[in-house]
């Protein structure tokens, strides 16, 4: 008798938790496939210490193959699912199609960048959703105090030194928190002229920074960004950007060439292409993860609205402390499915939250405790290493040296401004000369490149702004077309600006057309 067969399409928080919890509940009675553009799983919450320059990139990616080794690992990015033949179709790295069948799908396909049809954002802004656009952040600033110091005076020196994020939950707070502490170090190598310090800005047009937490706690966070010169402006966002800067709705414009977009995240299309009953661009579950009509389908993660069953009437939110928890009861509910055993609706309670303000500050609430300062810090990072599903004693040693020796300061300059575009549909790849998007891994792997993926399910699980600061139990089709084309035109500006002209910004040249196609970058091994 043929073993039944599962097919899960995204690692993310809630993908890889059910290709876990599934691996384990099956013990080899079940065929386990895990469909995904990357080898690896993303720890979201760690990436704003790799723009930083105080973790390396494969600190926080944890491999596939060596953590589930149960399950069958395909490479490659969803384009089509017939649910009806109860077949997925893929693209793979290097162009080639596939198809999988399956008795059971997990839809786990996640978020991209959220879209404002603010002018010139889409052009001048990068987002902070995967590691190549966290290795152009840590090139780009690394490169604008260099460009600053070199230039001496004027207005061009200023606007090198400024640098704004937009974002005001817990991962703009974060990257503004450690970008900082950062450019404040980079200044050590590089001095600016006398009294010039970097400039950091934090917008939001919520009334206070982290309006998700507690107003003590929020006012925690918000003492820390002032104390450490951070220019915290709330209730403001901005207007334009051009090459030269950003207009702010408050009407002031701010000289910068860095514009951070950290404003949340949306669906992946994916779920949207099935055409099932949607909630604002997620996938309408049961309580138990399956979609009404199709007892075979799972969702969860960003993809799925999950009722809420402690809010009636209400969704559980995008974050990866839901994401996390539904693939463990995705991954016992499927198996449960298969054997005639009972399914478990999704419950949740919050057992927290932490958000790392870099150096030895942050804010938590652990159990409901509100701590601030040294405590919180250790519990903050006490909890990314119980969290993380591998790489603890690599995370661990690279804060310890951190801690004793002075960062690198250096940009090796492979990932471009054009690579990581904001309104890209796979945030998880960068973008390659011809316009495609492809997997670039074995950059990432020597310190500085861009892993990317060939598709949009790299990291999909969950995390939508917040990703895992909430404290849970440790415990070429080439690329989507369609759903690409629909996430350039709900972010199509009303008056796009002009390109900066400036290296750093300039595209090169398409290689020359050849008659066969771009092949990707080999596969290396959290979005």
């Amino acid at each position: 008798m043929s073993r039944p067969r599962i097919v899960i399409v995204g690692a993310g928080f809630a993908g890889y938790r059910t290709a876990r919890t599934l691996a384990r509940a099956a013990r080899g009675r079940a065929e386990i496939t895990l469909l995904n553009p990357t080898d690896y799983f993303l720890y979201l919450p760690l990436l704003p210490q790799v723009a930083a320059g105080i973790l390396e990139p494969r600190r926080v990616t944890v491999s596939l193959a060596g953590t589930l080794p149960d399950v069958r690992l395909v490479l490659g990015e969803a384009g089509r699912i017939d649910l009806d033949g109860r077949t997925v179709h893929y693209t793979g790295p290097e162009g080639e199609r596939g198809s999988l069948g399956y008795d059971r799908l997990v839809l786990a396909a996640g978020s991209v960048n959220k879209l404002l049809p603010i002018p010139g954002v889409a052009e001048h802004a990068h987002g902070f959703r995967g590691l190549p656009e966290a290795l152009y952040l840590r090139d780009h600033v690394t490169r604008q105090v260099e460009l600053a110091s070199s230039d001496g005076e004027g207005p061009l020196c200023s606007a090198r030194c400024t640098f704004v994020v937009v974002g005001a939950g817990y991962t703009g707070t974060e990257v503004a928190a450690q970008g900082q502490l950062f450019t404040d170090a980079l200044v050590r190598a590089h001095p600016l002229r006398k009294g010039m310090r970097p400039r950091w800005m934090l917008l939001d047009v919520a009334e206070r920074v982290l309006p998700e937490l507690d107003e003590r706690l929020s006012g925690t966070a918000d003492r820390v960004l002032r104390e450490r010169g951070v220019d915290v402006r709330m209730g403001t966002s901005v207007k334009e950007a051009t090459p030269d800067g950003v207009l702010l709705t408050d009407g002031e414009f701010v000289g910068t060439r860095t514009l951070v977009w950290c404003v949340g995240v949306r669906p992946d299309p994916l779920a949207e292409s099935l055409g099932l009953p949607m909630e604002r661009g997620r996938l309408l579950v049961e309580p138990t993860l399956q979609v009404p009509g199709r007892p075979e389908v799972f969702a969860c993660g960003d993809a799925a609205a999950v009722p809420d069953l402690e809010k009636p009437g209400a969704y559980t939110p995008m974050t990866a402390q839901h994401a996390w928890r539904q693939g463990k009861v995705a991954g016992h509910n499927i198996a449960a499915s298969l054997t005639g055993g009972e399914l478990r609706p999704y419950r949740h309670k919050d057992m927290g939250f932490v958000v790392d303000l870099g150096g030895v500050k942050a804010a938590a609430n652990p159990l409901g405790i509100p701590l601030s300062g040294l405590p919180a810090g250790a519990v903050t990072r006490g909890y990314h290493l119980a969290a993380m599903p591998g790489n603890r004693v690599r995370v661990a040693a690279d804060w310890l040296l951190d801690a004793v020796l002075p960062r690198q300061a250096v940009q090796l300059g492979l990932v471009r401004s054009w690579s990581v575009p904001l309104d890209t549909a796979s945030p998880e790849l960068a973008r390659v000369p011809d316009g495609r998007e492809r997997r670039e891994t074995d950059t990432a792997s020597g310190g500085a490149g861009a892993p990317s993926a060939g598709g949009r399910k790299a990291v999909g699980g969950g995390g939508g702004d917040d990703t895992s600061r909430t404290i849970t139990s440790p415990t070429p089709e080439p690329v989507r077309s369609e759903s690409a084309k629909r996430n350039r035109q709900a972010a199509k500006p009303a008056k796009p600006a002009k390109p900066r002209q400036d290296a750093e910004q300039s595209r090169p040249q398409p290689a020359p057309t050849r008659s066969s196609p771009t092949r990707s970058a080999p596969q290396e091994g959290d979005r």
